[in-house]
């Protein structure tokens, strides 16, 4: 009796479905395309032409990140739009706080055996990251790992690349004490802590996905999934009228853990917890999953999503400004002679 010819499809791996996605999620990248794509989806490479004109001395800036165990959360919702915003999100926001201006994005979108539809979900969440960035969806790699992921399971990976003029690098040595500390607010979580976030809520509080918590305006399933916010529009319309000293996005180590990156030697950030009313999600997570006080500051943003460094003099004009583009912003805190950050 004859063999039966293996294939690479019966491998686990489907290159037509493969053909069929790319061919889908075209038009989806085209709508974020901006002067500077040059060619089409799915070539060997991506090419940009940026329009250096305006930059004496431009430097290319570049971030990469992940969701993390967040895309957990949206296997167990079935919904996979949202996820695409924080990848662009977590990238980005990395890039917008040197002062740089986002050029473009690639994404890497990795499964055990490709949904076609599901990858389009999740790449039609990355194109509205980048239209909100106002950076293009120019490439990115799908793979199919059959054996390697659980099924159903995937991984999403992003790299996004700016630009800067180096007189307009914004690092934080211009920091001084006396200066104050403004916050953005946080639409959430955003794309951290969700490790310990599944452990309270799903594993050890036993809360379904789907259920209403008193305190949440939403399902514990859309709160977990409220998208990473975007602050590259605000902050690159402040930087056109205003001297911003020093910018950390809080991601992974809270508040404290990325402040402290941006500080020169001899200042001393002083950040002030009443200062701005803390999300409901993560009192949910700290009260009724007994999460310790300092274990919550340095794991979650608490309703901070990204710190600003400014002169005095500059805060009440750059709060004002930011709230007309839709942001939330509060006077955290204030810098001091000294060294580290305290939350009081």
């Amino acid at each position: 009796m004859a063999k039966k010819s293996v294939t690479y499809k019966n491998a686990g791996v489907d290159i037509v479905a493969g053909d069929r996605f790319v061919q889908l999620l075209k038009p989806l990248a085209q709508r974020t395309f901006t002067a500077g794509v040059r060619g089409d989806i799915g070539g060997f490479a991506a090419l940009f032409a940026p329009d250096l004109a305006a930059y004496q001395r431009p430097l290319l800036v570049s971030a990469t990140d992940g969701v993390g165990t967040k895309l957990k959360v949206a296997t167990l919702m079935g919904r996979y739009n949202t996820v695409g915003i924080d990848l662009v999100a977590m990238c980005v926001n990395d890039i917008v706080v040197t002062g740089a201006t986002p050029l473009f994005f690639l994404d890497y979108f990795a499964t055990a055996r490709l949904d076609v539809a599901q990858g389009v979900e999740v790449i039609d969440g990355i194109t509205q990251g980048c239209l909100q960035a106002g950076c293009a969806l120019i490439g990115g790699e799908t793979a199919e790992l059959p054996g390697f992921y659980p099924a159903g399971d995937f991984e999403l990976a992003g790299f996004a690349v700016g630009v800067v003029d180096e007189t307009k690098v914004v690092d934080g040595a211009a920091i001084r004490p006396g200066d104050a500390i403004i916050g953005l607010a946080s639409q959430g979580l955003h794309s951290n802590g969700y490790s310990l976030a599944r452990r309270v809520l799903l594993d050890a509080l036993h809360l379904g996905i789907h259920d209403t918590v008193a305190g949440l305006a939403t399902s514990l399933g859309e709160e977990l999934l409220r998208p990473t916010r975007i602050y590259v529009k605000t902050i690159l319309a402040l930087l056109r009228t205003f001297t911003i000293k020093g910018m950390a996005h809080v991601t992974g180590g809270g508040i404290a853990g990325n402040v402290i990156r941006i500080l020169p030697p001899g200042s001393k950030a002083v950040i002030v917890k009443e200062r701005w009313q803390i999300p409901p999600i993560f009192h949910l997570i700290a009260k009724r999953g007994n999460v310790p006080d300092e274990e919550m500051w340095k794991t979650f943003n608490n309703g901070i999503g990204l710190v600003l460094v400014v002169a005095a003099a500059d805060t009440a004009a750059i709060v004002q400004a930011i709230e007309t583009m839709g942001d939330k912003a509060f006077i955290i805190g204030e810098v001091v002679a000294g060294e580290g950050v305290e939350l009081v």
